[in-house]
């Protein structure tokens, strides 16, 4: 499942795949795999990501 809501906030900051992967230390690539539903992270990757974009676990993860 597309994680659009991910995808939706990681705009609303005007950052990049690449500019959040650096963020929170993996490639382009997994951040890319995470927005298509290709990849489910791991609690802390989706933690880390949390942080990074001001939202938390429940606005971004779960339904």
């Amino acid at each position: 499942m597309k994680n659009l809501r991910l995808k939706s906030a990681r705009a609303a900051l005007d950052l990049s795949q690449q500019a959040l992967a650096d963020r929170v230390g993996v490639t382009r690539q997994t951040i890319n795999a995470i927005e298509k539903g290709d990849y489910n992270p791991t609690i802390n990757l989706c933690i880390a990501i949390c942080k990074e974009l001001g939202k938390t676990l429940d606005e971004l993860f779960w339904e």
